[in-house]
């Protein structure tokens, strides 16, 4: 096992070396980029505004005067097709170029990105003036705690569920429990979101909760108890919606884990020999079963931290990894997109392998080190 592990950390640098590479060609041919986002924005807050991201004014922008990042993001940065910079002065905007380090070739500028992100320097963002690590630890704890509290939920009502279903296969029950398992798996995740806004957010019905952030204004003063209080009543909206997804899948598998294991001849065998239909459940069916639930756990936390999150922070205006991301592309902000990426993509890559070992742990049977 130990020469398997070490052939797949051996592999992880090439695999984040391919995923930044197609992230980096693509983005070369994306319409737009940090440079016309800022020529834009300088334009449209000429009269009197100020960056919503970076309180930067308009004023500022214009004259150069920001703390952008000296980092190459990744961008075509042409500003030659762009229509607001006709008739800038030219200067100006090859000064702009050599802040953003667009002046290198893109081909020099993706291999100093590497040369960064092999010592973890993900630079600095375009617009917010900060390191990219230091935006994404402090963004990290709201996207950890929906991610945690929704995956605990789902797993506590799924699999249970599963199990039960599996047992009554074909009954009432299971034949109800499957109709709001479909819709569940039907509706998306950002759908239920918005129609929990809607009515219980004070979008049209009801204001039980609130449709933004996860604490209330003042929350460090509250008492322990208070503390706890506000932050449900915060987070109910936000977990509920990651919930319906994950809920409804992982139902299903744990279901047909189940039944197909229960129709093996083993239980068959175990039958035979007079054992209660309780123990073989527990003590044969469930350990075999479980395999792929089990070991499907550091991938499916990963998914809904980084990928169900995505939207459901966006809706509810929740200061996480999703919002920064999405506020990051729709800016150009190329040093957090790729920094996130390289992050995110370097932490499926490495619980990936997780996942295998925990096949191995829960199964010694099972050995990847052969089949390789």
């Amino acid at each position: 096992m130990a020469s398997y592990i070490l052939r797949r950390l051996l592999l992880i640098p090439f695999t984040l070396f391919g995923i930044i590479l197609v992230a980096f060609v693509v983005v070369q041919f994306a319409p737009g980029g940090p440079i016309e986002q800022l020529l834009a924005e300088s334009a449209d807050l000429a009269v009197s505004g100020t960056d919503r991201f970076s309180g930067t004014t308009a004023g500022e922008m214009a004259s150069g005067k920001t703390s952008l990042g000296q980092h190459p993001g990744g961008s075509a940065g042409e500003t030659s097709g762009y229509l607001g910079a006709q008739g800038l002065d030219p200067a100006r905007l090859a000064a702009l170029e050599a802040q953003f380090h667009f002046d290198k070739p893109p081909v020099q500028r993706f291999f100093i990105m590497l040369a960064d992100f092999a010592r973890f320097d993900l630079g600095d963002s375009f617009f917010r003036g900060k390191p990219v690590i230091d935006l994404i630890l402090e963004k990290l704890p709201v996207s950890v705690s929906l991610g945690l509290w929704s995956t605990l939920i789902i797993y506590l009502v799924s699999i249970p569920l599963g199990i039960a279903k599996a047992v009554r296969d074909g009954s009432r029950f299971d034949v109800i429990t499957s109709w709001i398992v479909s819709i569940g798996y039907a509706v998306p995740g950002f759908v239920f979101a918005i129609a929990l806004v809607v009515l219980f957010a004070g979008g049209n019905y009801l204001e039980w909760f609130p449709a933004q952030h996860l604490t209330s204004a003042g929350w460090e003063d509250f008492t322990v108890w208070e503390k706890i209080k506000d932050y449900a009543w915060h987070v109910t909206l936000p977990v509920l919606a990651m919930v319906v997804g994950g809920f409804a899948s992982l139902t299903l598998l744990t279901k047909n884990s189940f039944l197909e294991e229960i129709h093996k001849q083993y239980v068959v065998t175990a039958r035979s020999k007079g054992l209660s239909e309780t123990r073989i459940l527990w003590t044969h069916v469930f350990r075999n079963a479980m395999l792929l639930v089990i070991a499907g756990f550091p991938v499916a936390l990963v998914s809904i931290l980084f990928t169900g999150s995505l939207l459901i922070e966006t809706i509810f205006n929740l200061d996480g990894l999703g919002l920064l991301s999405v506020e990051a592309i729709w800016r150009r902000d190329y040093p957090i997109v790729f920094g996130s990426l390289y992050i995110f993509a370097l932490i499926g890559l490495v619980l990936t392998l997780v996942s295998d070992l925990t096949y191995h742990l829960v199964d010694p049977r099972i050995d990847f080190e052969s089949r390789t």
